[in-house]
């Protein structure tokens, strides 16, 4: 009789033990689903540039050639840079957004 009741017993502790695991592991996957990275975003308006949603990055600009022509500190969560250079092709990096121009 106490061979069974220890049987039980074990049973009722491990259906008990092995869902509250699992709820554990889907807790910690949901936590991690909620965090969103924000990737900036450059919009060109003639000779300047608008970047948003990219606070506290730089903003790269290098030539075709991948010499590094500037960078400025972006402080805000939109912020417009005057680009002051000459006719030409540039690629602009800001965190993990890259995107190319063309200046005329």
């Amino acid at each position: 009789m106490q061979k069974r009741l220890l049987i039980i017993a074990t049973a009722i502790s491990l259906a008990f033990a092995i869902p509250a695991q699992a709820m554990t592991m889907i807790a910690e996957m949901g936590v991690a689903e909620q965090v969103e990275e924000t990737t900036p975003t450059i919009k060109l308006d003639k000779n300047a540039v608008t970047v948003q949603g990219g606070n506290g990055m730089v903003l790269e600009v290098v030539s075709l050639t991948g010499k590094a022509v500037a960078s400025y500190k972006i402080e805000g969560p939109a912020q417009r840079v005057e680009l002051n250079l000459p006719k030409g092709c540039y690629i602009l990096k800001v965190g993990k957004t890259v995107r190319k121009i063309t200046l005329r």
